[in-house]
């Protein structure tokens, strides 16, 4: 089943070149006859490479020099092509990658965790119960980063008889598998164990930078909650607030900015990782014991690998407890920063409304003193005034008469008081209108005010609570 599997995904897999070179460690019983290589790996050599041929055959030992321990890989350390770690793709020819893995008894199963996600770590015994080999495959890829895919590949094999180990690593630049591989190499005495690498690689993935991290995520998370709850705890130049105004875009971006920054490298996948690799080194020791070649020094070696592991598994349980406080913290100012902006579209809505009134009370007043002066002008001006000027007896229009009365005065003495009281009444009227439109809009501004300022207070109250977060118990910790 698994040759026709691998068979069947090796054919439907898209090939993109990448620069191959190979990697050969072997240690002997006499250390002058041990080597360190690494060179780049031509098309015409790569079978040779596999089969231990040609200028790869074993050198001629002296009676008693024997192969102790080896590591021989196949290295594309710097993968550069833009869909090297895409799903469903290799790197070596089908037929390379065929002899490949068949020469170098590689997992099968490697080439369908081509679109696996974040790091993953695999290991079982092979079905030879003549020369039984642990199989591991240990690798991790990445979402696209200008238009480019990421992350590092590593397949092993190994000979619990001949404590050879085989290989194939593959990783892109930003990777760490370079520093790996010199690592290694300065290790070489230690490729004995077949978890030397894998481990390494786990070291440098878990190296303090996350840490740093976590601690700029955490500081990142004072300002905001300076900036959202009121808390007093940074400097007055880191705060978001700028003559009294709260930037709440930059409030808005950088929350979301923090919250994947704690999420960076989630130490739950990592520590799941460490449980694999522990059950691996179980699985090697027990093998080693069966075929008599668990020696002293690899004894040392694996409980050294092993503490290292126990180091991880707790810096990474402190770094889960850290990470997910931070993450419940900003939950915390996330529903209050929600509150605030629902506040703010509430106070514009009444803003809105507030306005919308004032208008309407503008235009309520503009339209009563047309119909005012409509009024007034409709009833004292045309017909009253011709009809009461021209149709009094003041004036005599008989040419043997004075066509002015002397009378006249009286009926200046009589319009004037009475244009000037209604005028005034209007005035008087129209000033009451305006008065009683001020109270109102005092009041409406007041209202908004108060209840602004209550939700606030209620809403800071419950922020600086941190019973929920310092008393709470992380549900992974619970386990």
């Amino acid at each position: 089943m698994d040759d026709y599997m691998f068979d069947e995904h090796v054919a439907l897999s898209e090939y993109f070149r990448e620069e191959t070179h190979y990697l050969e460690i072997l240690n002997y019983s006499d250390p002058s006859y041990n080597t360190c290589e690494e060179h780049i790996l031509s098309d015409d050599e790569f079978d040779n490479f596999i089969y231990r041929r040609g200028a790869f055959a074993p050198p001629k030992l002296r009676d008693g020099v024997k192969l102790t321990s080896g590591l021989r890989i196949i290295l594309q350390q710097n993968a550069k092509h833009n869909e090297t770690f895409s799903p469903n793709v290799i790197t070596l020819t089908h037929e390379q990658y065929d002899v490949m893995v068949r020469g170098m008894r590689l997992p099968f199963r490697a080439i369908e965790g081509t679109a696996v996600v974040g790091p993953f770590f695999w290991s079982s015994f092979d079905q030879d119960d003549e020369d039984p080999r642990l199989q591991i495959i240990f690798r991790k890829s990445d979402v696209r980063k200008k238009g480019k895919t990421r992350g590092w590949e590593t397949m092993f094999s190994h000979s619990l008889k001949t404590s050879i180990t085989t290989g194939y690593v593959k990783g892109t630049p930003s990777s760490a598998i370079v520093k790996a591989v010199r690592h290694v190499k300065a290790c070489a005495l230690q490729i004995s164990h077949p978890l030397l690498m894998p481990i390494v690689l786990l070291s440098y993935e878990l190296s303090p930078e996350n840490e740093i991290r976590q601690r700029s995520a955490r500081d990142w998370l004072r300002r905001l909650e300076h900036a959202i709850s009121g808390r007093n705890e940074i400097r007055e130049e880191e705060s978001y607030v700028t003559h009294g105004v709260l930037d709440m875009d930059g409030v808005t971006r950088d929350m979301y900015e923090c919250n994947g920054q704690v999420l960076w490298k989630k130490p739950g996948a990592y520590m799941d990782n460490v449980r694999e690799v522990e059950k691996a080194m179980a699985r090697f020791r027990e093998g080693k014991e069966n075929v008599g070649g668990y020696g002293r020094e690899l004894d040392k070696l694996h409980r050294s690998m092993l503490s290292r592991l126990e180091f991880y598994m707790v810096k990474l349980k402190g770094l889960e407890n850290y990470s997910w406080t931070t993450l419940e913290r900003l939950r915390i100012q996330r529903e209050a920063l929600y509150n605030i902006a629902a506040i703010r579209e509430s106070k514009l809505s009444l803003q809105i409304a507030k306005e919308q009134k004032y208008l309407a009370h503008a235009t309520k007043h503009d339209g009563t003193a047309m119909k005012t002066l409509t009024l007034l002008g409709a009833i004292f001006l045309p017909g009253t005034y011709l009809a009461s000027v021209f149709g009094m007896t003041f004036f005599n229009f008989e040419q043997s008469a004075d066509p002015v009365s002397i009378d006249l005065w009286i009926y200046f003495a009589l319009t004037i008081p009475l244009t000037a009281a209604i005028v005034g009444s209007w005035f008087y009227l129209n000033r009451r209108r305006k008065n009683k439109l001020r109270r109102d809009q005092l009041a409406v501004e007041d209202d908004v005010e108060l209840m602004e300022r209550e939700i606030m207070a209620t809403i800071r109250r419950k922020t600086l609570k941190t019973e929920s977060t310092w008393d709470s118990i992380s549900p992974r910790i619970t386990k």
